[in-house]
């Protein structure tokens, strides 16, 4: 799973973080509009999608009937803080998840459930322990916030995320800063709706216009 997760890293640029609201699980209209956009990122190439985890009894239907409605997603789920947020991922048979920060209890315990979770980490020392646990792929979060001891060039082995008040437009420059790709949230998905940026960037892409694929 970390191989594949890695060549992917390779592909694409960023992560799409949807945050649910109590009004997707509840109104039809608002459901279909998000998967209206959803539909649009697919025709445009992109597929990288994490939808934050949430101790709600709808959630588990919502994510399960994304994934059915689009199975060509690279379905992740973001923001796991116990046992039970990672079980309802595996339940709902995302292929990946993302914790905020570090919890060496949590990331142990996926292991043993065979599921991929990525951890958050904004210090050194939290770093280094989730190196010497063998994590490949690793998320600075909120890497604005990161300690400058952090210097993510002398690790040539581990895949980095950058995670924390990012948007489309800060892609060529955490490229440049080595990060293998970020992930936008409130800057992308607000108010039940995809930022027009995103689209207009996978266009440019797809013609060629854009350099940083």
């Amino acid at each position: 799973k970390k191989d594949s997760f890695s060549k992917r890293l390779k592909l694409e640029s960023f992560f799409l973080l949807i945050k649910p609201t109590k009004n997707i699980y509840t109104n039809t209209l608002v459901r279909e509009k998000l998967y209206e956009q959803i539909e649009k990122l697919i025709k445009l190439g992109f597929i990288n999608i994490e939808v934050s985890w949430s101790d709600n009894k709808n959630w588990l239907d919502y994510v399960f009937n994304l994934k059915l409605k689009f199975p060509k997603l690279n379905l992740g789920t973001a923001s796991v803080v116990n046992k039970q947020s990672i079980d309802e991922s595996i339940k709902v048979g995302t292929h990946y998840s993302m914790m905020q920060g570090w919890d060496r209890d949590l990331l142990n315990y996926s292991n043993s459930k065979n599921h991929l979770l990525i951890p958050g980490v904004k210090n050194l020392n939290d770093l280094k322990e989730a190196i010497n646990i063998n994590c490949k792929i690793i998320k600075i979060y909120p890497v604005k916030d990161k300690t400058e001891s952090i210097n993510i060039s002398q690790y040539k082995n581990i895949n980095f995320i950058a995670a924390g008040g990012l948007s489309i437009s800060d892609i060529p420059l955490y490229k440049s800063l080595g990060y293998k790709s970020i992930v936008i949230g409130d800057k992308g998905f607000k108010n039940n709706d995809i930022d027009p940026k995103i689209y207009k960037w996978l266009k440019e892409k797809s013609n060629g216009k854009n350099n940083f694929i």
